[in-house]
């Protein structure tokens, strides 16, 4: 027999009811606040009205008789937002308030209906908002108003925008729960849907679905904003050209993406010119401007010296007043609290007039100006970099003067209206060819080796320089093999000699490495002190104290280390043989131990630029294994190289993990060949001391680079 469905007879009286009848009832099961405050649901009233009747009850008096007064048991927030707006006298007392009326004598509690309101409430699914949100964008109401209207800020207003606007395909996905709210985010930083699309059906058949390789993948090929050339030409240039912008309106992003490389370096390499062309009309010779020059660019060019303007009394003056009330400020608030906000304000700006004071231009001498040239780049910051003041060897020779027809010697600078030699300005430099993918083991390639063995050298100069034992060892150690089994003539009366390297294969980040800007600023410190005159220089040596002396030695031994693993000449010409190359590397070896050099701590790490996508995917892949396991090794090795190589870096990161030709050899295993080969072993003096011995360092071949001669 089938069961009766029961009818319902009525869904509740519904009644205005005048606010001032209205209390609220202690039966409301909400205690604790949450969601939007008082206050903004008030203001949301006042603008919409009442959105959701009040659910009441009758409040009955001793004999059960309804006293007129009602209880509000389910909408207490909302009898609260009514209540402020009848204090702002927003609202009259008297205003009648839509009410759900319950019979007095029902039998559930007013618990229970204030309970059933709340846990019966479907919170609004994200996606919803975000689609509303859009539609209201599409009603000609503005993200402000939209923020007023909804008390959040703007930029939250924007975010969900921005979510809203993402590929329909994905959108369906995250209404399924197919995707996580903040892999939609990473989504966001690219307009394109259908690249959107080819990275959700490419991290669908990935291990990684993190948002940081979505966000990876969507800005492949873009240029970060806080890379050099788009800090050198600013975005709102690069935006004025007509260059896209990604922004990522979810997390910090140091100012988006530049999507038009290209359109970069057109912008960059113009404005370099700019300065270039301002630069010459200071009168060089020659003006050479590069978005990057090569570490040791001015090898072999001599640099004149100029003078810096002396500063008036005025000046001087000026400069002590400022100097004097820079100590006082920081004196004054030197209790770790934060500066004053014009207090602050005025540390800057007497600091940037001091630095005007102490960075006032060089003055030259107009006829060493004539033959001498400036380059021009942009440094890691992105700011303007000019390095004036290199002759070229063939500009040594005296200016000729320039004759007229009839060969009187008038020159043109004498002639009633000559005009100044024009700058040769040169402009650009040499992209670096890509390396062509290899899917087997093979050996690093030539190139690859050089640049790592550059930085190698560059990091044993810098610790043989700061460990003057080992310098003197290694000076004493060739001129030993000098006097007592061969000798070599190259002129001046003491035939000692240091020659510098020059780096001809380096990577694009040597010269910003930490032991590169460290034998730069030890080479300027001494530069600043050491005489020009010979015999000043002589007189200066002879009052230097010793410890300066060996530091100094030091230094100049270490610009004489070359460690580069070079191609071998094997047709006897004027290249390194097979046999100079193993005992230049093995007497590398020798230094590297002595000095204790790890290329991890001297700040070499393996990126995408300078290893990992010049090596076949196996190298990343051992490299991975080798320092992070082979767990970490299978996470990555479905990915196409390029992803590969940068997905390794970020493994390799903080590691201390570095290829062979950067690790510190067995220095065993290769002892004891040098001395034998040149038919001689180092006086026990020069092989240990009183604390510990100190390894040999062996000479090189005739008539390659060397360390001392």
């Amino acid at each position: 027999m089938a069961t009766a469905v029961q009818k319902i007879a009525s869904l509740g009286e519904r009644r205005d009811i005048p606010f001032n009848k209205l209390i609220l009832s202690q039966a409301n099961v909400r205690k604790t606040k949450a969601g939007v405050s008082i206050p903004e649901l008030a203001e949301d009233i006042g603008h919409r009205g009442l959105l959701q009747n009040l659910n009441v009850r009758p409040v009955l008096d001793g004999e059960g008789v309804e006293t007129g007064i009602f209880e509000v048991p389910a909408g207490g927030r909302r009898f609260r937002a009514l209540e402020l707006l009848v204090k702002a006298k927003r609202l009259a007392k008297t205003a009648p308030v839509p009410c759900n009326v319950r019979d007095a004598a029902s039998a559930i509690p007013a618990e229970e209906d204030s309970l059933a309101e709340n846990v019966h409430r479907e919170a609004l699914h994200p996606l919803d908002q975000f689609k509303a949100f859009q539609a209201l964008i599409g009603r000609g109401i503005g993200e402000e108003d939209i923020a007023a209207r909804f008390y959040v800020t703007p930029a939250v207003v924007r975010q969900r925008l921005r979510l809203a606007s993402v590929a329909p395909a994905l959108l369906e996905v995250y209404a399924e729960d197919g995707i996580a709210l903040d892999q939609l985010m990473a989504f966001t930083v690219s307009h394109d849907h259908a690249r959107q699309m080819e990275v959700w059906e490419t991290i669908q058949r990935s291990y990684s679905r993190q948002p940081y390789e979505i966000r990876r993948m969507l800005t492949e090929g873009a240029v970060r904003a806080s890379d050099r050339r788009a800090q050198f030409v600013g975005i709102e240039a690069y935006e004025a050209a007509g260059g896209a912008t990604l922004r990522d309106l979810f997390q910090a992003d140091d100012g988006g993406w530049l999507q038009d490389p290209a359109l970069l370096d057109s912008l960059a390499t113009a404005k370099l010119g700019a300065a270039a062309e301002e630069i010459a009309a200071e009168g060089w010779r020659w003006i050479e401007a590069a978005l990057d020059f090569p570490y040791g660019h001015t090898t072999g060019l001599r640099r004149i010296t100029g003078e810096r303007p002396e500063l008036s009394a005025d000046e001087q003056a000026a400069y002590e007043a400022l100097t004097e009330e820079l100590d006082r400020l920081y004196a004054e608030h030197d209790d770790g609290e934060d500066l004053p906000e014009a207090v602050d304000l005025r540390l800057e700006e007497i600091e940037t007039a001091i630095a005007a004071f102490q960075n006032r231009p060089t003055l030259y001498d107009p006829a060493e100006i004539a033959r001498a040239g400036a380059f021009v780049s942009i440094d890691s910051s992105g700011r303007l970099t000019i390095e004036r003041g290199y002759v070229r060897p063939e500009d040594e020779a005296s200016i000729e003067p320039q004759t007229d027809d009839d060969g009187d010697g008038e020159t043109e600078g004498d002639a009633p209206n000559a005009q100044p030699m024009r700058a040769v300005i040169t402009i650009g430099g040499k992209p670096e060819a890509e390396d062509e993918e290899d899917d087997v083991v093979k050996p690093l390639p030539e190139r690859l080796v050089s640049e790592l063995t550059a930085h190698r050298t560059l990091a044993l100069r810098d610790a043989l320089a700061g460990n003057p034992h080992v310098a003197i060892t290694a000076l004493l150690h060739k001129l030993v093999l000098d006097t007592f089994h061969r000798t070599w003539s190259s002129g001046g009366c003491l035939e000692v000699s240091v020659r510098h390297v020059f780096f001809s294969a380096q990577a694009a980040d040597l010269k910003d490495s930490t032991s590169a800007k460290s034998v730069a600023e030890r080479q300027e410190g001494w530069e600043a002190d050491i005489p020009q005159d010979e015999d000043a220089l002589w007189d200066w040596l002879v009052d230097l104290d010793d410890a300066s002396r060996t530091a100094l030695l030091a230094h100049c031994v270490s610009y004489g280390v070359n460690a580069l693993s070079e191609k071998v000449d094997r047709y006897g010409g004027s290249g390194i043989s097979q046999h100079g190359l193993e005992r230049r590397l093995k007497q590398a070896d020798r230094i590297a131990h002595a000095v204790g050099l790890d290329m991890a701590d001297a700040g070499w790490r393996p990126t995408v630029d300078n290893y990992l996508s010049r090596v076949t995917k196996p190298r990343i892949l051992e490299a991975v294994r080798e320092a992070k396991g082979e767990a970490s090794a299978q996470l990555i090795d479905h990915l196409k190289k390029g992803d590969m190589a940068k997905e390794a870096e970020r493994l390799l990161a903080d590691t201390g993990w570095l290829p062979e030709p950067l690790r510190l050899a067995d220095i065993e295993r290769a002892a004891g060949t040098d001395g034998e080969e040149d038919g001689a072993t180092l006086p026990e003096f020069l092989s240990t001391d009183d604390e510990e011995e100190v390894p040999a360092v062996a000479e090189d071949d005739e008539g390659h680079l060397i360390a001392a001669e």
